[in-house]
């Protein structure tokens, strides 16, 4: 079925311009595949946009707070629009690392240890996370993305350089994260849920020669990272990495898609897996990871796409109960 699709992009996050790249390409995509496209900018006009244009379904390229945390997703439910990708309530959890967390431990998903922490004396949380968690540490925001304004400590690292990693995350955030820092290799596992059941496509292995980890440069910049798709893992720590992939997912009650980090390994410990987070809306830019799994399992991004936007119109809307007359 040939639809109606907008595509709603940009918005007041600090990875709108990723996702201008990434709607670019969706639309694109959906186009090959013979569905009208229109691109929308998520701004207080969008919901004027919205309606009374026959959009059959809505397609949210949005990275970030506003567009992937629940709140456009929200809008989304008020206008009784489908649209691709996961509920209000799904989305929020997922971008909200502290309640994510905690869901994955009640779970048994293998999480880093960690804490979360308030904004406030900056000295204090590094002795805290020290005293805590060990001398190696990753801090973090407890709402971004892209690796925006995450910092990997090493043991030789000062309490300075702790402290001005809280107060990095802090600018962001008014929670910061703080975890064990695992030494391994990076791998994302992307999860596509469209036919009655999620499954784990392909698992990728991503390596940035030039920058200390997976930063928000060698995730965008053509040519700064390296991804090895599917991930030379073997079978046994392939399927392990799968079956976390999928059960994060459905913890946070993810629909469609979604795209679940991890690292792989710590020193002296090779085959350990580490769940760092389940993102709701992955990137869809040319050096995108999500599109990559999915061509390593056979499938176009066009296809892809498609396959998106079809699962979204057949599930309609959620249901709505008739209002009921007060008693009298």
């Amino acid at each position: 079925m040939k639809l109606k699709v907008a595509v709603v992009q940009g918005g007041p996050s600090s990875e709108a311009e990723v996702s201008r790249s990434s709607a670019s390409g969706v639309a694109r995509a959906l186009e090959e595949a013979g569905h009208a496209v229109t691109r929308l900018e998520l701004s207080p006009e969008l919901p004027a946009a919205l309606l009374g244009r026959g959009f059959d379904v809505v397609f949210p390229v949005v990275h970030g707070a506003v567009g992937e945390d629940g709140s456009l997703q929200g809008l989304l439910e008020v206008l009784a629009l489908p649209y691709v990708g996961s509920g209000v309530l799904a989305s929020a959890t997922a971008m909200d690392k502290c309640t994510a967390r905690t869901l994955f431990a009640a779970a048994g998903l293998p999480i880093a240890r960690g804490l979360a922490l308030p904004r406030g004396d900056a000295r204090r949380a590094a002795q805290r996370a020290r005293s805590e968690i060990g001398a190696r540490l990753v801090v973090k925001p407890a709402s971004s993305g892209s690796a925006i304004g995450v910092a990997r400590l090493e043991a030789t690292a000062s309490e300075d350089d702790v402290a001005r990693a809280f107060e990095q995350a802090w600018a962001l955030d008014g929670v910061a994260i703080v975890e064990h820092f695992a030494k391994g290799r990076e791998v994302t596992c992307s999860v596509l849920d469209v036919e009655g059941h999620a499954r784990a496509l392909a698992a990728t292995e991503i390596e940035a020669p030039s920058d200390a980890f997976y930063t928000y440069e060698a995730r965008y910049a053509p040519g700064r990272s390296h991804h090895t798709c599917p991930a030379r893992l073997g079978e046994a720590l392939t399927a392990r990495i799968h079956q976390v992939a999928v059960a994060a997912h459905d913890v946070l009650g993810c629909r469609d898609l979604s795209r679940v980090d991890f690292v792989v390994g710590d020193e002296g410990l090779p085959d350990v897996v580490t769940l760092l987070e389940v993102n709701t809306m992955p990137g869809m830019t040319a050096t995108s990871l999500y599109p990559e799994a999915a061509a390593a399992c056979g499938m176009t991004f066009s296809a892809l796409c498609d396959t998106l936007v079809q699962a979204a119109y057949a599930r309609g809307v959620a249901t709505r109960n008739a209002p009921r007359p007060l008693p009298t």
